[in-house]
């Protein structure tokens, strides 16, 4: 069995825990950020939703945030390391020249911006890949939606529809492309948009269909090596601005923000470990002293002084209920809080209602250290008191947990200080 020594040992790599990572790394700490898989980026838009509904329709997450109940994640984080949280993701991705050059994010706390979902609903974001901005429905008059028929994971008729339902004057383009169909899904359309040939090709038959107004909606494929450079082409070959619409899994977009953090992590001098999920641990008193993970060849031991547990809640399988109905964190097995009582409903019939157990996570102090273990800071959705796909909050608590739990790791560590 092997073993690795480290200062900090986070556990999953979704957003909170390569924030966690990188912001680590930076303060000088040697960090390794170990994960079964790379956790819900792949999956996600690529967006950053600090907070889209509370209950209604939020303009500003900034002014929102202060509104929240005292257990919400954004309460017990603080709208200051939120917004400092923000600022430091937009300076990293800008800042991540050897990810993708001149590739940005866009927006901010101060008003949200409204964006197509493949569906053709208008969805509220505060930080977007800079792909994205030209969608923002608060500046469009019309709109032209273009989709082929060999992607199957988006149907611009469909989006169409129901831009138009929302007062948006749109019209649709299906274009036939030339592409091999084990290549026809969103990460092979956008490896083709990587390549300054195929997209200008692309272009060309695309520009004598455009009559509509606007600019043009394209499903989420704008390249994976390089889409600030398939974006400039675009609109310079179109004649009008481009942006993307977000495709069902897997997530281009989603896929560069987890490049961009992985970047960062490695920049800063920080590990990351693929395929090493916990499979158990061993504490000494009030700390975790070290985790076990299944890899291949040999189980390997990680030790450390600290851990960020970022692995997840219900929908990763890290908090689980047995055939009891009792709930249980499957890592580290700490205590976890918003379960209802024994006897209680867990779930309500009606599927968009709130469902009893949609706030429970892993019980933390104000500091988000977890209860009764001293070493052990909870980001994520690992953490209880939201109901992220409700608040449209996901991705926006990952960012600012895993900011404040490396913020509180470093001082407990004593490690380099974080600006």
């Amino acid at each position: 069995m092997r073993r690795r020594d480290h200062d900090v040992v986070v556990i999953g790599a979704g957003t909170a825990g390569m924030v966690a990572g990188a912001r680590l790394a930076e303060a000088g700490a040697d960090v390794c950020v170990i994960a079964k898989g790379v956790g819900s980026t792949h999956l996600a838009p690529g967006t950053i939703d600090v907070l889209g509904y509370a209950p209604g329709r939020v303009e500003s997450p900034a002014d929102a945030l202060t509104s929240l109940a005292a257990d919400h994640p954004y309460a017990l984080i603080g709208s200051a390391a939120v917004a400092d949280a923000v600022d430091w993701f937009t300076a990293t991705a800008t800042a991540a020249a050897g990810a993708f050059p001149g590739y940005a994010y866009v927006g901010s706390l101060e008003r949200n911006l409204l964006l197509p979902t493949a569906v053709g609903a208008l969805k509220p974001s505060a930080l977007v890949p800079e792909t994205f901005v030209a969608g923002d429905a608060r500046q469009l008059d019309g709109l032209t939606v273009v989709g082929t028929p060999l992607l199957r994971d988006f149907h611009a008729s469909l989006c169409a529809d129901n831009l138009r339902a929302a007062g948006l004057r749109t019209t649709t383009v299906s274009l036939e492309v030339e592409l091999d169909r084990v290549d026809a899904n969103a990460l092979g359309f956008a490896r083709r948009f990587d390549d300054p040939r195929w997209r200008a090709a692309f272009s060309a038959r695309l520009a004598p269909l455009l009559t509509g107004a606007g600019p043009v909606g394209l499903p989420a494929v704008l390249g994976l090596r390089d889409p600030h450079a398939v974006l400039t082409d675009l609109q310079a070959q179109l004649g009008r601005r481009v942006f993307e619409i977000p495709t069902l899994p897997p997530s281009v977009p989603g896929m560069r923000l987890f490049e961009i953090l992985h970047h960062a992590l490695r920049r800063a001098g920080g590990r990351l470990v693929i395929g090493a999920g916990v499979v158990s641990h061993r504490r000494e008193g009030d700390r975790v002293a070290e985790v076990q993970t299944a890899t291949a060849g040999s189980n390997t031991t990680y030790a450390a002084d600290a851990f960020v547990l970022a692995s997840g809640g219900f929908h990763s399988g890290a908090i689980t209920l047995d055939s009891h109905w009792q709930a249980h964190e499957q890592v580290l097995g700490l205590t976890l809080t918003g379960v209802p009582d024994a006897g209680a409903p867990r779930f309500v019939p009606s599927y968009f209602a709130e469902q009893p157990l949609s706030r429970a996570g892993v019980a933390v102090g104000p500091d988000l250290r977890a209860t009764g273990v001293s070493n052990v800071v909870v980001a994520g959705a690992s953490l209880p008191g939201s109901a992220s796909w409700r608040e449209a909050s996901g991705e926006g608590i990952a960012l600012a947990s895993g900011y404040r739990a490396a913020e509180v790791t470093a001082t407990a560590l004593g490690a380099g200080a974080i600006a």
